[in-house]
């Protein structure tokens, strides 16, 4: 078996747990901060708090399991998936491509579903270095 094999599962983990850790953080750190983010999805103030919690929450358990928790990626993956399917359809649905147009400035859904699926993946049990997967 090739050396790397065992670690291939951290290209799925560094990909959602950059994104994710950067946009959890971004909606405390960013302008307008939570209440920026809040005004902007619509959301009431403490949902808003709960999604950027989840956000990073998720990117640090993916890591964490990456190192042999299970269980932290199946709770983190668990996480994911709400987040992703609340972005989906509050903001990005129906339109499918990333790219902005007049309709949807923020992008379509494509992006989100996958990472909604790579969530899915580590919920499932996917990834786990016991495992070898």
């Amino acid at each position: 078996m090739n050396a790397l094999q065992h670690h291939k599962h951290w290209f799925l983990r560094l990909a959602l747990a950059s994104v994710f850790l950067y946009h959890g953080i971004g909606k405390f750190t960013g302008a307008g901060g939570i209440g920026g983010f809040a005004m902007m999805a619509e959301l009431a103030y403490p949902i808003a708090v709960a999604v950027a919690l989840a956000e990073v929450a998720a990117g640090i358990g993916i890591i964490v399991g990456g190192f042999g928790n299970a269980l932290a990626s199946r709770l983190a993956g668990l996480a994911v998936i709400p987040v992703m399917l609340g972005a989906i359809a509050m903001i990005h649905w129906p339109r499918w491509s990333f790219t902005p147009s007049e309709s949807h400035p923020m992008g379509g859904m494509e992006f989100q579903v996958v990472l909604l699926c790579i969530g899915a993946y580590f919920a499932l049990g996917g990834g786990d270095p016991a495992k070898r997967t």
